[in-house]
């Protein structure tokens, strides 16, 4: 059964795992270091970005409401107009 690019056999391109082990475990270490110079924001930096965009949310939220309620409104007017809809 031929499983296409899937099957494993000789000719493939797996890699033993003591040649991979080390380039992940470098990878990882490269992760911790790079993760250690981040700058983290504080508790009230993060309260006030959440605030906004709960804000900034609601906002839209109304905003599509208006918009969606004024085109069906109009929608069945013009329905109405042309005898689609009695």
């Amino acid at each position: 059964m031929d499983l296409g690019p899937w099957t494993a056999n000789e000719e493939s391109d797996m890699v033993p795992v003591r040649e991979w082990w080390p380039r992940t475990r470098d990878f990882f270490r490269d992760v911790w270091v790079e993760m250690k110079k981040t700058s983290w924001p504080g508790k009230s930096e993060v309260v006030g970005t959440t605030v906004v965009v709960i804000i900034a949310c609601f906002l839209f939220g109304f905003y599509l409401f208006l918009v969606d309620t004024g085109l069906s409104w109009l929608m069945d007017k013009i329905f109405r107009a042309t005898g689609v809809v009695a």
